[in-house]
């Protein structure tokens, strides 16, 4: 079955179930399906989710969604701990397995693949393969709905580069020449933020491996553990030497970084292409969009990071007219026109290859190398870059954060920051979850 009949089978299927629970006997009809959709999107991403939500409830009369926002991702989990069962709602966004914790296992998740074979569907052909494991199991079958997958990226202001005097005015992706450049953006109007990040775990450890074509999380990916060599020390050494030297602001958390860049008092920001869409909504930002940078003498061509972010899990125990609609709902998002619009208004990486047949003419006339650094995951993926499963990951990425925090401040050296958190880190994967 190609997509295009997928995506078909998948809006008849759920609407036939829908039209036959509601048309009852007699030609009674009810009320629509109410279908609760928590998320923690920022502010433009949300709005952007809020109008498609409008539009799919006007563009039938079976189901209606309904959002409801939290502030991040932890807020919305513990809200979801706390509800009683029986008033959980219908989709929530979460992160992907290395986040939180595995997702999957939670006993009041209902996998997406269950969902749409439950109605009759099979699984749907994604953008990105299941080879990169991104909300996929071992078994290669979706476990949540991808619309928020994206990848780190490296932002840059135009306009500060063009002051330093850099031509062209766009960064390197090596990171002693870039440092050069810095220097540069900082000596010429930028002082108080040439480069920042919200991201400190994905760029200095994660994505330092993936981009530099090295394996993180073990050997081969098979033997886990973490033993984090001379390119993590000497990484890990230049950017606190960057702190120290003031060319790099510490990674800030809570929107600080993103809002700085957006207001124009960065030169470069470090961190996740769902940020695209509102950047290209603030007024007076000239930026554009490079790949993360790499170390020329580990990789002579840089790799590509890892596919992050979260996607909409199904909440299981609802009606069979509620999964239904959850169907409905997720198949529409799916279209072409819905996920081409999803992945113009807001940098989350397309949902379906048909997506892409949906780009405006002009859209990546700004956006730098975004276009070439998008076009690679709808490939089969290099084998240091594919998505990662580490028991207790979530407890394991809290430490690391702690870890950057203590070393960027100056309060620990490069190699024992790493050693001890080398240390801890496979102690607790040793740990039952």
């Amino acid at each position: 079955m190609n997509t295009n009949t997928l995506y078909t089978s998948l809006r008849i299927a759920a609407s036939t179930v829908l039209c036959s629970l509601s048309l009852g006997f007699g030609g009674q009809v009810f009320a629509a399906t109410e279908l609760q959709v928590w998320h923690a999107l920022n502010e433009h991403n949300s709005q952007v989710l809020e109008k498609m939500a409008r539009q799919f409830n006007r563009s039938q009369s079976d189901a209606k969604v309904v959002l409801q926002g939290f502030h991040d991702t932890d807020a919305l989990d513990q809200a979801l701990t706390m509800v009683d069962e029986e008033k959980r709602p219908h989709l929530v966004q979460l992160p992907e397995a290395t986040g939180l914790d595995d997702v999957a296992t939670r006993g009041y998740i209902r996998p997406m693949y269950q969902l749409l074979a439950n109605q009759g569907l099979k699984e749907s052909t994604w953008y990105l393969p299941k080879e990169n494991n991104f909300l996929h199991d071992s078994n290669g079958r979706q476990l949540a709905f991808p619309l928020m997958a994206e990848v780190p990226v490296m932002f840059y202001n135009i306009d500060a580069f063009k002051r330093a005097g850099i031509e062209p005015a766009q960064p390197k992706r090596a990171w002693q020449e870039l440092q050069s450049q810095l220097v540069a953006v900082a000596n010429n109007g930028a002082r108080k933020c040439p480069i920042t990040s919200d991201q400190p775990v994905s760029i200095n450890l994660e994505n330092l491996a993936a981009v530099n074509k090295q394996f993180y999380a073990g050997e081969n990916g098979n033997k886990q553990g973490f033993n984090f060599n001379s390119l993590y020390v000497r990484h890990l050494s230049t950017m606190i030497s960057w702190v120290r030297s003031e060319i790099m602001t510490p990674p800030e958390f809570n929107d600080i970084s993103t809002q700085r860049f957006a207001a124009g008092e960065c030169g470069a920001l470090l961190s996740n292409s769902g940020n695209i869409g509102s950047f290209m909504a603030q007024s007076g930002l000239n930026f554009s969009i490079a790949g993360l940078p790499f170390y020329p003498q580990v990789t002579e061509t840089p790799g590509y990071p890892f596919v992050t972010g979260s996607g909409l899990w199904a909440i299981a125990g609802h009606s069979p007219d509620e999964e239904a609609a959850m169907a409905q709902f997720i198949g529409w998002l799916a279209e072409p026109e819905q996920a081409g619009n999803w992945y113009q208004n807001t940098g989350f990486l397309p949902l379906t290859r048909e997506a892409l047949g949906q780009i405006k003419n002009g859209y990546y006339d700004r956006l730098g190398e975004w276009e070439s650094l998008v076009t690679v995951y709808g490939q089969t993926p290099e084998a240091t870059t594919r998505g990662f499963k580490v028991p207790n990951y979530h407890l394991i990425r809290a430490m690391f954060n702690q870890t950057l925090e203590n070393a960027l401040a100056g309060r620990e050296t490069a190699i024992s920051a790493l050693a001890s958190a080398a240390e801890q880190a496979n102690q607790l994967i040793r740990q039952p979850k």
